[in-house]
């Protein structure tokens, strides 16, 4: 039977993240993911690198948090990321009064906001709705999600990380109160196997629940359903916004040729098999419109479902939940040592995800190394293949 100091379970970019965090702090890591890497929520949303401005009046700690992941991601995977900022935009009478205590809340968590006449705003990106009353600008960007994960894979494999797709764990063993291992299928062949290792974690997003019941652990994640919709034509260069607080259908992404509209928001039993429904094309299409007044009459280029996971549960559609990052010490939570599991946050933030699961993971294993994912910049994400 093999052996590894940590199993790290999902294949997303908070696993990418781990992976490298704990190998960079000589830990040997093997992860596993039932699918192909970032088939799951990664690499399905519409990629925006938040600034945090969009969470700055609600939620500051998590507005400073991605100002500062931004900062780090843009000097640490450069070519990742596009460079293109971001407008909101006040178009109603709610957006209009907010315009100041928006602006106000984003340098309070070191965010730079700016606004700009609404002219300049329409020189700067014309297709925008030209009754806007008021434009800000922040430095939100693009993001390309499965280079951005594959770039995280391909640093952890250069530093002795093994991962496998295609693997499903459906065990976790254990022994007086401490995790010992786990038992994996391979989904082409069939084949089971075991592992033997010192500690888990838990880096399944939605589904992160579905893995703590492999070892009779409970988890409070509510996945949350969030519907988007791609049309052909890149309509602006920034990110654009719509000035209010946080809700359903007021972010156009552009991404190569195309641009998305999200998100809606709905609360799901399983995050498995999901599909935009039609009312939600509908709401997403004429909400763009209100950005952008000709976004619907773009050719349609796909509509599609992700789960996100927040941490807690919910009764409402999770719009209430706090996208805070959440760890869970299952030796202090659930009576079993070794096991974490690593909730919240955005994509922004997978860099950090995987430092605070890791602190925990290497105080556990006394493992007196600090984390410095932030201190290199990331191998080219086509290493991943050249090294694995």
């Amino acid at each position: 039977m093999d052996y590894f100091d940590v199993v790290v379970i999902g294949g997303g970019g908070t696993g990418a993240a781990t992976a490298y965090d704990l190998s960079l702090r000589g830990l040997s890591v093997i992860l596993f993911e039932r699918g192909e890497l970032t088939s799951g929520t990664t690499g399905r949303h519409h990629g925006q690198l938040h600034s945090g401005a969009r969470y700055a009046l609600g939620d500051p700690h998590i507005a400073q948090e991605c100002m500062a992941e931004t900062r780090i991601l843009r000097r640490i995977a450069r070519d990742t990321i596009e460079y293109n900022q971001g407008l909101f935009l006040a178009i109603d009478d709610e957006g209009e009064a907010l315009t100041p205590d928006f602006i106000a809340a984003c340098r309070e968590a070191d965010i730079p906001a700016m606004e700009v006449p609404v002219q300049r705003a329409l020189e700067l990106e014309r297709r925008i709705n030209p009754k806007t009353r008021r434009a800000v600008l922040v430095p939100d960007g693009t993001i390309d999600a499965y280079r951005l994960a594959m770039r995280f894979f391909a640093s952890a494999v250069a530093r002795g990380a093994v991962v496998r797709n295609f693997t499903e764990v459906i065990g976790i063993d254990s022994s007086q109160g401490e995790v010992q291992g786990v038992r994996v299928r391979q989904i082409r062949t069939g084949l089971e196997q075991r592992y033997a290792c010192r500690a888990i974690v838990n880096a399944a997003g939605p589904w992160a629940d579905k893995v703590a019941a492999l070892a009779q652990q409970d988890v409070p994640v509510t996945p949350a359903a969030g519907t988007m919709v791609a049309v052909e034509g890149r309509l602006t260069n920034m990110v654009v916004s719509r000035l209010r607080r946080p809700g359903d259908g007021d972010i156009i992404v552009p991404q190569r040729r195309l641009s998305i509209i999200g998100s809606t928001q709905r609360k799901v039993d399983d995050p498995d098999g999901l599909r935009p429904l039609g009312e939600e094309i509908s709401f997403l299409l004429s909400s763009a419109d209100e950005l952008i007044p000709d976004f619907s009459k773009q050719p349609f280029r796909s509509a599609w479902t992700a789960a996100r996971p927040l941490a807690g549960r919910s009764s409402e559609e999770g719009r209430e939940i706090s996208r805070d990052i959440s760890v869970i010490d299952h030796g202090k939570t659930g009576k079993l040592k070794g096991l974490f599991t690593i909730l919240g946050g955005k994509a922004t933030t997978l860099r950090i995800m995987g430092e605070l699961v890791s602190d925990q993971v290497a105080q556990y294993l006394d493992v007196d190394e600090p984390c410095r994912t932030a201190l290199f910049e990331l191998y080219p994400y086509d290493y991943y293949w050249r090294l694995s």
